[in-house]
């Protein structure tokens, strides 16, 4: 037992797994719990950062298979809202536009509310709400039957092993998926285009270009990598935070879900002023 203990305390483990269980603030505000309990999840948010390097090089195998795992498992429902995107959004405002004889400006304007912002939002949520509740249901029922401590005493670090590979996969795989909905999406407005329009699909497709600059797409199409880490840690971390019980493991699920689209929706926030700020001041014009 006092080996045990010892190796609780080097790798950061409480009584109910790596990083415990939320301890009871006595005499403390809730607002101070909550700031105790996020310094303690950017901790682990960092030290996961730095084993990403580590995971790229000598976790090959297990990054593919959880790359698989979010990507591949992700691309039907990504794939069927993109194209869902494009073809509503046609029918809900091309009608405005042609009362204004605007409609020629569709494409354009469909093309650069999906590439800029629609298309990362949603591809982002997409995969927090698979993952959010995956990796905190996958963590919790390891944490529960004393995997992550098996793992620790074998010599295999979880934060290497285990997190840094599940992390890398949704920063990997976001950017990714993130083009598959933009493409799926102009796909279906183009569809519609040619069903219910008077475009060409060659018209179209040049349209589509009118308002896009390399300046807004490019930042667009990788900020989602970062709102992928945030999926990951936050989906392993509620995971480790879970009770040691079924109901335990499935409150986690929720609340991985719940916290994950949240970061997403607060990080895009922060991202975007910060994106065009740089943006001016760098003079970017391409």
């Amino acid at each position: 037992m006092n080996g045990s203990g010892k190796v609780r305390r080097r790798f950061g483990l409480g009584r109910a797994g790596i990083g415990g269980r939320p301890r009871p603030l006595e005499g403390t505000s809730r607002v101070r719990g909550v700031l105790i309990e996020l310094g303690r999840y950017v901790e682990f948010a960092l030290r996961v950062l730095a084993a990403l390097p580590g995971s790229l090089v000598r976790r090959g195998g297990p990054l593919l298979a959880q790359f698989e795992r979010v990507a591949w498992g992700s691309l039907p429902v990504v794939a069927a809202a993109g194209f869902s995107v494009g073809v509503v959004t046609w029918f809900q405002t091309r009608r405005q536009l042609a009362a204004n004889g605007m409609q020629d400006a569709m494409p354009g304007m469909l093309a650069f509310a999906v590439i800029v912002e629609t298309g990362p939002l949603l591809a982002s949520v997409l995969v927090a709400s698979r993952m959010g509740a995956g990796l905190a249901a996958e963590i919790g029922s390891m944490n529960l039957t004393e995997q992550l401590e098996a793992q620790v005493v074998l010599g295999s670090p979880p934060i290497s092993a285990l997190f840094a590979p599940r992390v890398l996969a949704c920063v990997l795989a976001l950017p990714l998926l993130t083009i598959l909905i933009d493409a799926t999406a102009l796909l279906g407005g183009m569809l519609a285009e040619s069903l219910g329009g008077s475009l060409t699909p060659r018209a179209y497709a040049l349209k589509s270009l009118d308002f896009l600059w390399l300046r807004d797409v490019v930042p667009a199409t990788l900020k989602p990598a970062v709102f992928g880490f945030l999926i990951g840690t936050i989906g392993c971390w509620t995971g480790l935070r879970a009770p040691r019980s079924t109901e335990g493991v499935g409150q986690a699920a929720t609340r991985g879900v719940v916290l994950a689209t949240l970061a997403v929706f607060f990080a895009n926030v922060l991202i975007v002023p910060w994106i065009q700020g740089i943006v001016d001041a760098l003079g970017l014009t391409i």
